[in-house]
């Protein structure tokens, strides 16, 4: 018999399984308690609830934590953990700096976006993740009690999971739950509109979304989203909602040699996300097979970067971490495992 998970489980949702196996309403707020804020893998660990709860839970359910497959460790400290979720593979990128503590998190088994710049993409789109599998990478993670953030910028586009990524920020957030305040979560999406719109009422979590060239020809070229979910729209959006002091906008922007690096480049990009409070992340492109894409040089990232910041935008360089074992941006992909699973 295949049991039924409980972590990842809603407290809406564990009080209607309480109530389905007849067993007090309050044992629904004690098994939150214990798979949130606890370290059990057992339901018999759950010692304040009566042996006979135990014992009905147990025909039926279990909790649901699995742990990594394998490691790997960078030059850079960042490590990139390996979970099986089901037939599938994903990967998890720990980030440790002097001050924080990141995971990357993915949301789904491949991706179905194709861009071309990204090896999750490659492999095409396996499965949606569940809450379960989702916030499994971050309670599983060896590092768990060391984390100050999350985002979700793994494998897999999060606007086309959207109803588990929304249940598993809930889990984050509340106070059954993680308790985490959402200034410790980041949501990135390449800009799907339906989800975009939905997210923003429904999640209080950080958003990013990814640009990388202000002109529609051209992210049409690398990001065949852009046919059905225009960037200039995208940014509408966003401009027109609330976001409050509490609530960060980012903007992704893979810098790219002679396509999308120049001072023509910048200055439209400064005119598109100009007016509200957001940054642009330069982020350095790390070369895959199959593209003819190729990185910028620093000194073309360093200019692009002063350019936005003398047009009034807030712009960094992120630094690049983990490319010596495939964790940097753009590079997690399990295709060569797919078939081995």
């Amino acid at each position: 018999m295949i049991k039924e998970q409980l972590f990842g489980k809603t407290l809406t949702e564990l009080t209607e399984i309480v109530k389905i196996k007849k067993l007090p309403s309050f044992t629904a707020k004690q098994i939150a308690d214990w798979l949130y804020k606890k370290d059990i893998r057992t339901i018999d660990e759950m010692s304040n609830l009566s042996k006979k709860a135990r014992e009905i839970l147990n025909k039926s359910y279990e909790v649901g934590l699995n742990e990594p497959v394998s490691v790997q460790t960078s030059s850079d400290g960042t490590k990139k953990y390996l979970f099986k979720t089901g037939k599938n593979y994903i990967e998890a990128a720990y980030i440790p700096s002097d001050d924080k503590a990141t995971l990357c998190v993915s949301s789904q088994a491949g991706c179905k976006y194709a861009c071309e710049f990204c090896m999750t993409g490659r492999q095409g789109f396996q499965a949606h993740l569940s809450a379960n599998e989702i916030l499994n990478q971050i309670k599983s993670l060896p590092e768990f009690k060391t984390l100050t953030n999350v985002v979700y910028m793994g494998m897999g586009e999060p606007f086309d999971n959207l109803d588990n990524v929304l249940k598993s920020n809930e889990i984050l957030t509340a106070d059954w739950g993680f308790a985490w305040s959402p200034k410790r979560i980041t949501v990135s999406t390449n800009g799907i509109i339906s989800g975009l719109k939905r997210f923003l009422s429904e999640s209080k979590c950080h958003l990013a979304i990814s640009i990388h060239t202000p002109f529609d020809d051209e992210r049409l070229r690398i990001m065949p989203v852009q046919k059905t979910n225009p960037i200039k729209d995208v940014i509408k959006i966003v401009k027109n909602h609330e976001f409050g002091r509490q609530r960060r906008i980012s903007f992704e922007y893979i810098v790219f040699k002679g396509f999308n690096d120049s001072i023509k480049h910048a200055d439209e990009l400064a005119r598109l996300v100009y007016g509200f409070h957001a940054r642009v992340n330069l982020i350095r492109f790390h070369e895959i097979p199959g593209t003819d894409l190729k990185g910028a040089d620093e000194k073309t990232m360093v200019n692009f970067r002063d350019r936005l910041n003398e047009k009034g935008i807030t712009a960094t360089v992120r630094a690049s971490r983990g490319q010596d074992i495939d964790a940097a941006c753009g590079l997690l992909s399990t295709k060569e495992l797919k078939g081995k699973s």
